[in-house]
């Protein structure tokens, strides 16, 4: 979680206040490793049985972070699942401010933000000012 709270610039107390913060994985269950030591997919019967219910008692959110490719192919569309989480995270302005896609804050990354500089650049300061604005001005 550290990465994802430099990035949104919260407090680790701001960060894991339940009042303010969901988090809400894809697949309510880990799925495993394949043989290269990666994280498996979550499987879609999970998030099928679950995740609409879980977002529909969470109620509207003032703001939706969407980590990762699964992620963004549920909230978003297909397409970008097809498009892929670089070209995706690149379009953000597309569905900004009410959802902000981003890559997964894994060390695994590494690459992209070295390849991306735009992603810290750009995207970051604006995603920490509007996550401000949106904590400073929510409850």
């Amino acid at each position: 979680g550290d990465r994802l709270r430099d990035w949104l610039g919260l407090s680790r107390e701001e960060f894991y206040d339940r009042d303010r913060i969901s988090i809400v994985p894809m697949a309510f269950c880990f799925p495993g490793y394949d043989s290269a030591g990666s994280d498996l997919p979550p499987p879609p019967r999970c998030a099928r049985t679950w995740r609409e219910r879980v977002l529909d008692a969470i109620g509207r959110a003032a703001l939706t972070v969407v980590i990762g490719g699964y992620a963004q192919g549920w909230h978003l569309s297909n397409d970008t699942r097809k498009q892929g989480v670089t070209a995706t995270v690149a379009d953000w302005g597309r569905w900004w401010p009410d959802v902000v896609p981003l890559p997964h804050p894994s060390w695994r990354n590494n690459a992209f933000l070295r390849r991306n500089p735009w992603f810290e650049a750009d995207l970051i300061p604006a995603l920490r000012a509007h996550v401000r604005d949106v904590m400073d001005h929510t409850f």
